[in-house]
């Protein structure tokens, strides 16, 4: 099989999805990272064997030995730089969020239907084991049809990975409910069947908006600003990025269009870091404990009760192979966006899954800016709904 040849823009955070795609001699190979930053050229070069780098995203995507693109750049530039790659001609995998707006996001899909060009959405959690073990017990009817789903996460690095860099500033994210949460609510939206119509949520930046310690303007992040054990308590971050006007703590309610009622609830100020799911069914319910390699879901569904530890049914998390990034869910993403390029069809993540989850999340932030007020989230145009569902058939690109 002859390596698909991949081109990258950014390499910056995600850029680690960039090292697990490049594969020679097993299906793709890196030729060409793009990033206005020298360092991260640098380090790009240093750990992409045989890549070339460049300071111009258009130097990938006009480049005759580029097959289809990575867009893994902040969150504000993907409509932009996605589009260009698809009116190329180029397939694209754009890094979740897929934008910071519903009208971006549109834009995209609109752009792909238009180009007939594929687009795929990297929301890889929907590889992690625990999701992929949580959505079998309830199509098996472990715990019958859902109708409520919470979720809890424990942001435990949030002041390292959140507060230091462009993701402090809305106008880059439009709000870590969204950027972060666009995860979650993904998930919901999976496990549930359906997608939000109605949001509302409550939310405050409590603990990172009174810490006096910003770099200046201009200023690089210190070489220590994450370490493995996280800086601990929060007060002692220091070197915070200039401007922080986001939320770090977020609570929402959401009514999906199959009647199914979810929570989601985000901060980034615990000492722990992990995602805790609750799926209630008319017949019973499931929960996770841990996220990754050695967690368990546990499944209450033989009787009532008062409180019990012990669950009806215990299933661990699988181990993975090959835990390059989100408990083995980074190489099954990326094996799925090659296998997309080459075969086209249909695929585990959905475009029209990461515009709804965005729509809810941006939805989120404007009620919890508003005080709580109700928001209705605008629905996708039918056709688009149609095309992407359809598995993005090859048909003539319209004028």
């Amino acid at each position: 099989m002859t390596d698909l040849c991949l081109g990258v823009l950014g390499h910056g955070l995600r850029g680690s999805l960039a090292r697990v795609a490049h594969r020679p001699g097993e299906g793709a190979r890196v030729t060409v990272v793009a990033d206005p930053d020298a360092g991260q050229r640098e380090r790009a070069a240093h750990r992409i064997p045989g890549v070339r780098t460049v300071d111009d995203h258009r130097k990938v995507i006009d480049a005759p030995d580029v097959d289809a693109v990575l867009v893994l750049t902040p969150d504000h530039t993907h409509a932009d730089l996605a589009c260009e790659a698809l009116r190329a001609g180029k397939p694209v995998f754009v890094e979740k969020p897929l934008d910071i707006t519903v009208e971006r996001c549109d834009r995209i899909l609109r752009t792909a239907r238009e180009t007939g060009t594929r687009l795929y959405v990297g929301h890889n959690m929907r590889h992690m084991p625990v999701i992929r073990l949580m959505r079998g017990l309830i199509e098996r009817g472990d715990i019958g049809t859902v109708k409520t789903v919470w979720v809890r996460h424990f942001v435990g690095y949030g002041g390292d990975w959140y507060f230091k860099d462009w993701h402090a500033e809305r106008r880059y994210t439009t709000g870590l409910l969204l950027q972060k949460g666009a995860h979650d609510i993904d998930v919901v939206h999976w496990l549930a069947g359906g997608y939000t119509r109605r949001v509302q949520a409550f939310g405050d930046l409590m603990v990172y908006g009174d810490n006096p310690h910003r770099r200046a303007l201009g200023e690089p992040k210190a070489v220590d600003w994450y370490t493995e054990d996280g800086h601990w308590p929060p007060h002692t971050q220091r070197a915070l990025n200039p401007m922080i006007d986001v939320e770090d703590v977020s609570l929402v309610n959401m009514c999906l269009d199959n009647r199914v009622l979810a929570a989601y609830q985000q901060c980034h100020f615990t000492p722990d870091y992990w995602r805790n799911y609750t799926v209630i069914g008319d017949a019973g319910r499931l929960e996770n404990f841990g996220d990754g390699p050695g967690a368990v879901v546990r499944v209450w569904n033989s009787r009532r009760s008062v409180h019990r530890e012990r669950a009806d049914a215990e299933y661990p998390v699988p181990e993975v192979v090959d835990d390059a990034g989100h408990g083995g869910a980074d190489p099954l993403i990326i094996d799925e966006f090659l296998r997309f390029v080459r075969e086209g069809g249909l695929t585990d993540t959905s475009p029209v899954a990461a515009r709804m989850a965005v729509a809810a999340g941006f939805g989120a932030t404007e009620s919890l800016r508003t005080g709580g007020v109700v928001r209705e989230v605008p629905p996708l145009d039918p056709e688009l709904i149609a095309y992407f569902e359809g598995g993005q058939r090859a048909s003539e690109p319209r004028a």
